[in-house]
């Protein structure tokens, strides 16, 4: 085996390894690159200066920005209100709470950009009202988790910057403005699924339509709803770049969690920005080693040798294009989001292109095949959540929420396809 060959093979091995032993994906990053820098003879000072250019990029300054909104209006009193809101909108329907479940979580998906908070905020109030309502308790969380997928779709999104970063060059505006009509059919499709269900199993109805209660709580949630609207239209605009838009989301946030909503405490504040701190910290580490992984596949020629690779074995762009879905589908079940994103983005991009699929229509590919990653075990985060907030056992869970697996995998398939579904909105703008 050739040097080259020998360092690719400890590089990889080591990582699969580490991760199979349930080291943390970012010592398992560090290390495997660590081990494979020093097969080369490599000096280890190298592992610093990657690390530092990791994470020294302007537009990755907008990922702590967006997090922090995220916490303001997660922890002060939001997820009430567009519950309010989407029980306006579909709680009158078969299987009423589940819609609204859903329903809210595309709204609270615009806000928080994360499915592991929308899980957690959300989940920690429907999930007991659903059961109360009737609704079995794994239904219940089933729901709440793969809804909660949405809000990795519906801007702002901080995986999108990540992902634009690692793409490099690709218009953090126009991936903002694809992921609407895929959040919007994901979230048709889970409601498609949950009203089979429904009916099947008879759960109650909610409340009539009223148009005068809808308006009410229109109003009501208008100021969340905002922060979502200053963003988007910000950037797409062209009147901030995406960092400084987030900054002035955060500013904004601030202002109506503390005194329009109250539902935040200046104590509050300091409490729920110490949040942000643990999570940033996390998010900032794996960027930070994953550059490290990214240099070492870079210098290996890896992204050339996986794309002659896949390509090798056909030709034919459907085959190669479910291989792609095929290959992040895996990696989600053994890996975190943004890991995946760093990682696989350089070596699967150009395969992408080289089929006709758009950068920015194959980020939004990438973002729900890795949403779908944290739903499935051994490594499915949101899964985990879900089962702790709804207090039921995890295979339960997963049991419930295989046939909302269809609607996403249709989904998957449906933006991968016709690219349209993710491209109508960006070329409308352009």
């Amino acid at each position: 085996m050739s040097p080259e060959g020998m360092a690719i093979f400890i590089l990889l091995v080591s990582f699969i390894v580490m991760i199979f032993l349930r080291f943390p994906i970012a010592y398992a990053v560090a290390l495997s690159s660590m081990f494979c820098l020093l097969s080369q003879g490599l000096p280890l000072t190298t592992i610093c200066q990657q690390m530092v250019k990791g994470i020294s990029s302007f537009s990755l300054m907008a990922v702590p920005f967006f997090i922090t909104m995220g916490c303001l209006m997660g922890s002060g009193g939001i997820s009430e209100k567009l519950i309010a809101l989407a029980n306006a909108c579909v709680g009158w329907m078969t299987g009423g709470m589940a819609m609204v479940n859903i329903v809210a979580s595309y709204f609270f998906g615009g806000i928080s950009g994360s499915a592991a908070a929308d899980t957690a905020s959300l989940g920690s109030i429907l999930i007991p009202m659903m059961v109360d309502q009737g609704y079995d308790d794994d239904f219940s969380t089933a729901v709440t988790i793969t809804s909660s997928c949405e809000g990795l779709l519906v801007p702002p999104s901080h995986n999108m910057v990540i992902y634009a970063m690692s793409a490099g060059g690709v218009s953090v505006g126009s991936l903002f403005l694809a992921g609407y009509v895929p959040g919007a059919l994901l979230a048709i499709s889970l409601m498609a699924g949950s009203y089979i269900i429904s009916k099947k199993r008879k759960y109650p109805k909610g409340d009539k339509f009223s148009l005068k209660n809808l308006g009410k709580q229109f109003l009501v949630s208008f100021w969340a709803l905002a922060a979502v609207i200053i963003v988007v239209v910000g950037v797409v605009g062209g009147w901030f770049t995406a960092t400084e838009s987030a900054a002035v989301a955060v500013i904004y946030s601030l202002i109506v969690s503390v005194f329009i909503y109250k539902g935040l405490t200046w104590k509050g504040v300091w409490k729920v920005l110490g949040q942000c701190v643990d999570t940033l910290s996390i998010v900032l580490i794996l960027i930070s080693t994953s550059s490290i992984f990214g240099y070492c596949l870079t210098t290996l020629h890896v992204p050339d040798l996986a794309a002659k690779a896949i390509i090798g074995l056909t030709d034919n762009p459907i085959i190669l294009a479910l291989l792609l879905n095929l290959i992040l589908l895996v990696l989600g079940c053994i890996m975190d989001m943004a890991p995946i994103i760093l990682i696989a983005t350089p070596i699967l991009l150009p395969i992408a292109t080289s089929i006709g699929i758009d950068p920015v229509q194959f980020g939004i590919m990438m973002i729900l095949n890795c949403g779908i990653g944290l739903l499935t075990p051994p490594v499915g985060a949101v899964l985990f959540i879900g089962s702790a907030v709804g207090k039921v056992k995890m295979e339960k869970v997963v049991k419930a929420t295989l046939p909302f697996y269809a609607c996403m995998v249709i989904v998957l398939l449906l933006l991968t396809f016709i690219p349209e579904i993710s491209m109508f909105v960006p070329n409308l703008f352009k």
